[in-house]
């Protein structure tokens, strides 16, 4: 079968990645690289080996917090997640992902997982001036604020609609018809 000739091949491509990610002691490569073989042994029916990965990847991980890279992969995450929760592999750790997984829904669905917390009047007009070239002080001005409280406001909008940065907020916002 040539699907399964494929993934035969990618999971031998992962295990030298694996090695040479261990060898310079890339913790961030390593965790992701577990993610990937998980779901790879997964597809070739091999549970007990996807557990490995997983289980390996979830303890690395757990330490430093890491949510997006077992989210990002969706509903195929989520079966080997429960696997993992029904083996009690990180319990808790698990527990957060499985939740973060409900929150964000798949990244390729078409429409976005709503707001948990929605934006405050003053939120959405910063967010709308952020759609400018505006730089924070001329928002500011704009407002008739000080340059702290855009920042704070700006922080706010970036935290409820899970982003990092002015357009990553822009296009967050489009997304969701704000703007």
């Amino acid at each position: 079968d040539l699907r399964t000739g494929e993934i035969h091949q990618t999971t031998d491509l992962l295990t030298r990645l694996l090695a040479a990610a261990e060898a310079q002691e890339r913790t961030g490569s390593i965790i992701k690289i577990l993610v990937v073989l998980a779901l790879a042994n997964e597809a070739q029916g091999d549970v007990a080996a996807a557990m490995t990965s997983l289980e390996r990847a979830l303890t690395l991980a757990e330490p430093e917090g890491y949510v997006r890279i077992f989210a990002e992969c969706g509903s195929l995450m989520a079966r080997l997640l429960q696997e993992a929760m029904n083996r009690r592999i990180t319990p808790t750790y698990t527990n957060r992902l499985l939740t973060a997984l409900e929150t964000w829904g798949h990244p390729l669905t078409p429409s976005p997982p709503p707001l948990i917390e929605p934006l405050s009047q003053r939120e959405l007009e910063v967010l709308r001036l952020l759609t400018t070239e505006l730089t924070g002080p001329e928002i500011a001005r704009e407002l008739v604020v000080a340059l702290s409280t855009v920042r704070t406001h700006t922080k706010r909008i970036y935290s409820k609609l899970n982003v990092t940065n002015r357009r990553a907020a822009v296009k967050r916002a489009a997304e969701l018809e704000l703007i």
